[in-house]
């Protein structure tokens, strides 16, 4: 069951250039790491670290980006892989962790 914030997050998104990957109306994830980032990102707007609006704005960003630097051959095209990316964008910005800490991170 949903929070209510967490159903304003995912009806805010919904119908939208950053809406999430849905299968008979429920979200679809096509693994563990995709869910975990988008609990994340709802658990750190519900308690203020950055605002959902922002968040929705870094990913529609980042899919533009995205985008327009795939713009014929889009065979790569993975919804959570935009999504993670705005989610380290949000934290870095909200001063959570520092970038060299993710790079530090992912190359471990």
């Amino acid at each position: 069951m949903l929070t209510q914030f967490e159903h304003f997050a995912i009806t805010e998104m919904m119908g939208k250039t950053d809406s999430p990957p849905r299968a008979n109306g429920s979200l679809c994830f096509g693994s563990q790491w995709e869910r975990s980032s988008f609990g994340i990102a709802l658990a750190l707007a519900k308690n203020g670290v950055f605002e959902w609006d922002e968040f929705r704005d870094e990913l529609i960003s980042t899919i533009k980006a995205w985008e327009d630097a795939h713009p014929v051959d889009r065979s790569t095209w993975n919804y959570y892989d935009q999504f993670l990316a705005a989610l380290e964008k949000a934290v870095v910005k909200a001063g959570i962790i520092d970038p060299e800490e993710i790079r530090a991170v992912l190359a471990a």
